[in-house]
């Protein structure tokens, strides 16, 4: 019995540890996923033009600014394509993750890129995870139409 109550003990400080964002100040050069360079990329205001509109994937290297980034494990970023318009990333197959310090700096991301109909707790889950205040989840009531790029690396180029 013992044995198994320190076993237990174990597996939920690794998951504990497991579930932290990674630690970091995500500095110019630093690189998360599949190593990637700036060459070729394309500003991220683009981005809506390379996509089309059906949930096809497009093959996409794109270079913009990280507004939001998961707090909890860093699962997920949105870049900012304009005034009103962000993408929004994630990590392809939860390969790798994202320290919280690249929020504000710009990146570049090799991935696919689509437009993906989200589903209103999934909205929501997003919401919770960027701490957004229940006003403002709860006024989540319909799906929405996101831009999305499932990310295979991720290189910081400047700091904020």
């Amino acid at each position: 019995m013992k044995k198994l109550l320190l076993l237990a003990c174990i597996m939920g400080t690794t998951l504990l540890t497991q579930a932290q964002p990674p630690k970091g100040d995500a500095k110019p050069g630093t690189t998360y996923g599949a190593k990637i360079t700036a060459d070729n990329a394309k500003p991220a205001s683009e981005l809506p033009a390379l996509v089309k509109d059906d949930e096809s994937k497009t093959p996409v290297k794109i270079i913009g600014k990280v507004v939001d980034v998961c707090s909890k494990k860093g699962c997920w970023a949105k870049v900012q394509i304009n005034d009103k318009e962000t993408a929004f990333v994630k990590m392809k197959d939860y390969g790798f993750f994202l320290p919280t310090a690249v929020k504000g700096k710009t990146v570049v991301i090799d991935g696919e890129a689509y437009v993906e109909t989200t589903s209103v707790e999934e909205l929501r889950h997003y919401a919770e995870d960027a701490k957004k205040s229940k006003e403002e989840i709860d006024a989540i009531t319909e799906p929405g139409k996101q831009l999305r790029v499932t990310a295979t690396g991720i290189r910081v180029v400047e700091g904020s």
